[in-house]
């Protein structure tokens, strides 16, 4: 019905690399006849937790093929292959899981810390049993998160070893990964992740409809997001379509100013205002000392809020330019 109303997907079939929602299964009560409808907006569907290892080998196979019967990817959560990696048993984890069905295996460093050669090890053999791998990335705890630095690096060994999207743990909404402690998406914190890596590189948990809401706002309908719910999975797709949702009104999604010092906040304003332009141009319209023009210039792409780009009249020549949502 008034379907000429509707804004259309730009990635309407699956498999979609992205737009993607993930779903978190707890082994509640599924109906078929209603799973058949929001099955088209389902990407993939994550048992969660320890699941897997707990329920009968025929129940988890019967529970697979019932999504796989509606096209939805179904994958591990990080739990059971860090537990498996821990007792060194990710041969037999990776072999079983292949056997009763799944698609995907989900990797994480909530509780181990992996050398790179190690990761490589476990990558290779997932792969060898033609399943997919995600890596996460982040800590569950909020007393321990990782900084921005020890986030990327995660990141960049992730996408070295292959993965066709990183995870980004967001474990309860609070204080977590890109949240702070009121569950509030923290956009310096994205803005650096992004700066280095286009926005569909990452898979944004977002257990709460605010948290999606904003997402959706800032980057557009190709945004994946995961930890959602069945009961939001129709406002997740009507927003991705064009359409407000009751948790988008009061939220304030757009990046915020500058953190630091006034020396940023007017190199930014600079640069938004003047771009492109290189550290010559801002010493002279700012009557800064170079090195401070330096220091700001490093502090806002640590950021996330300028990017840097050679000149195309002089190679050698640095210019600024704002971060922008180029890729709405």
């Amino acid at each position: 019905m008034l379907g000429d109303l509707v804004k259309n997907r730009v990635d309407s079939k699956k498999p979609r690399v992205e737009g993607l929602t993930f779903i978190i299964d707890k082994f509640q009560s599924l109906d078929k006849e209603s799973f058949e409808l929001l099955s088209p907006f389902i990407d993939t569907v994550k048992i969660y937790g320890a699941l897997p290892l707990l329920v009968p080998e025929m129940v988890l196979k019967k529970r697979i093929k019932f999504y796989h019967d509606f096209d939805v990817h179904v994958s591990t959560g990080s739990t059971i292959a860090e537990f498996a990696i821990l007792e060194n048993s990710i041969t037999p984890l990776a072999k079983k899981a292949a056997e009763v069905g799944f698609d995907t295996l989900e990797l994480g460093e909530n509780n181990v810390d992996l050398l790179p050669e190690d990761k490589k090890k476990v990558v290779d053999v997932i792969t060898s049993q033609d399943l997919d791998l995600l890596w996460k990335v982040g800590k569950k705890d909020p007393r321990h998160q990782l900084s921005i630095e020890e986030t990327l690096t995660k990141i960049d060994q992730a996408v070295a070893l292959g993965s066709k999207k990183v995870v980004l743990e967001a474990n309860e909404g609070l204080g977590v990964g890109i949240y702070d402690e009121k569950g509030s998406i923290k956009w310096n914190f994205v803005g650096a992740l992004t700066a280095r890596y286009p926005p569909n590189t990452f898979v944004f948990e977002a257990p709460f409809e605010s948290q999606q809401s904003a997402l959706i706002a800032e980057f557009g309908q190709r945004v994946n997001l995961a930890e959602i719910r069945s009961d939001a999975i129709t406002s997740i797709e009507s927003q991705r379509r064009g359409f407000l949702s009751k948790s988008v009104f009061g939220v304030s999604y757009l990046r915020k100013d500058p953190e630091g010092g006034p020396a940023a906040k007017f190199m930014y304003y600079i640069i938004k205002t003047k771009y492109p332009i290189d550290q010559s141009e801002l010493a002279n319209i700012s009557h800064l000392p170079r090195r401070t023009v330096q220091a700001a210039i490093e502090e806002l792409k640590r950021q996330g809020l300028i990017i840097e780009r050679n000149s195309l009249d002089d190679a050698r020549k640095k210019m600024y330019h704002p971060m922008q949502s180029d890729w709405l």
